[in-house]
């Protein structure tokens, strides 16, 4: 199951870009938690412990318990963050806090087991991944860390589809209505080479002009 991460946040008094701005210039990153028919709540975070979680990838799908000094604990989702265009820097993060009883719409990566015992590749087929995340409404208290899908027994021209996940956590996919494509092992590609074009047949001799001074074939027969 997926971790619950603690952060530790400043509050901020005022909204506003005059605000935000202030907050940067303090060394610190703006931050707004909202949703679940409540007001905002104001933040401010320590930019290394945004990086940090960036940086681990999957942000998107962990769960986070944002402590506001002097406040209460809201327990959210990352949205969003902007960066600065240049340096690359965090500006501001959007977080979603959770209501209870709520389903959330998150990514789930897609890991697949066996490949190096995997028939169709071993046979010379190459895995063609479709989706490497999926997304899903899943509990909050229940998000996986990942889907797995097993190779062990597939074969050149199979196709894996969101019924071989081997567990779906009680999870509904977002693609609603259909068993769609994760992966396929597809046939090895071969490259023919052009066949090399046979010689011309030899030119015929070019007939050879008479020598200067000889006679011309006479036309119409014997001089009387």
């Amino acid at each position: 199951m997926v971790q619950t991460i603690r952060i530790e946040a400043e509050a901020r008094e005022q909204a506003g870009k005059g605000a935000a701005r202030a907050t940067r210039r303090q060394g610190l990153v703006p931050a707004v938690i909202y949703g679940a028919k409540q007001g905002s709540t104001l933040a401010a975070l320590d930019p290394r412990v945004v990086m940090k979680e960036l940086q681990k990838g999957g942000w998107q799908s962990h769960l986070y318990e944002v402590s506001v000094k002097g406040g209460a604990t809201e327990r959210c989702l990352m949205r969003d963050v902007q960066f600065h265009p240049v340096t690359d820097r965090p500006l501001h993060v959007d977080f979603q806090r959770l209501a209870p009883g709520s389903r959330i719409r998150v990514k789930v990566a897609v890991h697949f087991l066996n490949e190096e015992t995997c028939p169709g590749i071993k046979a010379g087929g190459v895995l063609n991944v479709v989706r490497r995340d999926i997304e899903v409404l899943a509990d909050p208290d229940n998000v996986p860390e990942a889907f797995e899908i097993d190779l062990g027994e597939a074969n050149i021209g199979d196709g894996m589809r969101w019924s071989a996940v081997k567990d779906q956590f009680g999870t509904k996919p977002a693609i609603a209505g259909r068993d769609f494509m994760v992966a396929s092992i597809a046939a090895p590609t071969v490259i023919e080479e052009a066949p090399v074009a046979a010689a011309g047949p030899v030119e015929a001799t070019k007939q050879k002009a008479p020598a200067a001074g000889a006679a011309a074939p006479a036309k119409g027969g014997k001089k009387k």
